[in-house]
């Protein structure tokens, strides 16, 4: 396997084979996923309609560190397709704001569905979450765990219960490497596809991914040899939860050497824009909404303006006319930057939940490429041991508070 003109004697004698097969296989991934829950669209159904017709119920996505950005992708999209079922509350809760305050988080009596996110299932504050929702909720608790790992202590837990399903994705997903890639984008699109959201099937999401794959690596590789040491990424709505996933990954491949910031488009402005200086690259991820990508293209003709730092743009429509709708005409055009505007092989119409696994592929990439130029191995990018594949060091202390 070659990605991004690396060859697998190269990618092995630099410590990154694990981290570049599993951002490679993500368009066959996707399609393997996909097969997946189709193959048990009668058992989710079952075990989902009872919640979703209930005149009161909550959705909670939760996970921690990568796995609690899943759910902040997924939850705007999840508010607007139910958004015929007021009763249905639908919120991404980290389990480390849930572990830390139960109480806070979670409502005694009100039918619950914690849908839990795991590459490996082994972390403390999964585990705790689950415990914890079963004591403050009580019995009107439920849980989907999607998880990577079938040895995992989440999976082997929930396997047994009648109040729980497991969506046990293959083993391929199960990133060996420290960084979550193909688990990330492979627990997204099955919970999005679980709860029949709209986006793309994964024939589509797959060739536009092998398209950047196979087209962007020069631009790819033009970003890394630049040495930025700062980044910022930003995105509105789900996008946002994307945002904050990319820079988590050029932080975690870089251990921490390149700066990393995401921030939503409107809010970069209140203070966090002061990151900014020639050495820094901003990666604009384009929202699909019409009326949100005019907030979008004001900040990124705004930045490419002041000309602090490189600003790249990536969306399924050329940035000159994102911001069009029916009522009203297209944005003014941008300074021209053909090389810095990155147009998804994707149809024009496809929702911002379709756009975010493609374009987390192109920062992927963009982290792998900045991990190898440090003199950095990928698959185990932290020198000093600080942070390590599965959260350790964690002490669960116990919560005596009264069960529901």
């Amino acid at each position: 396997m070659t990605l991004l003109h690396l060859t697998p004697s190269d990618l092995e004698r630099r410590g990154a084979p694990h981290t570049a097969r599993e951002i490679a296989q993500q368009p066959a991934v996707w399609q393997t996923v996909q097969t997946l829950v189709a193959s048990r669209r009668a058992e989710l159904d079952t075990f989902l309609a009872p919640l979703l017709t209930a005149p009161a119920a909550r959705i909670v996505l939760t996970g921690a560190g990568s796995s609690a950005f899943i759910g902040q992708c997924l939850t705007p999209a999840l508010v607007q397709a139910l958004a015929d079922r007021p009763g249905v509350r639908v919120e991404a809760i980290a389990t480390t704001d849930i572990v830390s305050n139960p109480q806070q988080c979670l409502t005694p009596g009100v039918p619950t569905l914690l849908v839990s996110f795991a590459r490996s299932g082994n972390s403390p504050e999964s585990l705790a979450a689950v415990a914890l929702a079963d004591q403050v909720v009580g019995r009107e608790c439920r849980h989907l765990a999607v998880t990577c790992a079938a040895e995992g202590k989440l999976a082997t837990e929930l396997s047994s219960r009648l109040d729980a399903l497991v969506l046990q994705l293959p083993d391929e997903t199960h990133d060996r490497a420290f960084a979550m890639t193909s688990s990330f984008t492979g627990m997204l699109l099955a919970a999005a596809w679980a709860f029949q959201l709209p986006l793309p099937g994964a024939d589509v999401l797959g060739r536009a991914a092998q398209h950047l794959l196979e087209t962007e690596t020069d631009r790819l590789q033009s970003l890394s040899d630049s040495a930025f040491e700062r980044i910022v990424v930003l995105g509105s709505n789900g996008l946002q939860g994307l945002a904050r996933e990319a820079a988590l990954k050029i932080l975690e491949l870089t251990d921490g050497q390149v700066v990393a910031l995401a921030d939503s488009p409107l809010g970069f402005r209140h203070g966090p824009k002061t990151i900014l200086n020639d050495r820094t690259l901003v990666l604009m991820l384009l929202s699909a909404d019409p009326y949100t990508a005019r907030y979008d293209l004001d900040l990124l003709r705004e930045l490419r303006r002041e000309q602090r730092g490189r600003v790249i743009s990536l969306g399924a429509r050329a940035p000159d006319g994102a911001g069009a709708s029916p009522t009203s005409p297209a944005s003014p055009v941008l300074p021209a930057a053909p090389d810095d505007d990155v147009l998804l092989a994707l149809p024009h119409d496809t929702p911002d939940l379709g756009l975010a696994p493609v374009s987390l592929v192109f920062a992927q990439c963009l982290a792998l490429l900045a991990s190898l130029r440090l003199g950095i191995t990928p698959d185990n990018p932290s020198a000093s041991g600080t942070v390590t594949r599965v959260v350790s060091g964690v002490t669960i202390h116990p919560f005596d508070r009264p069960h529901a």
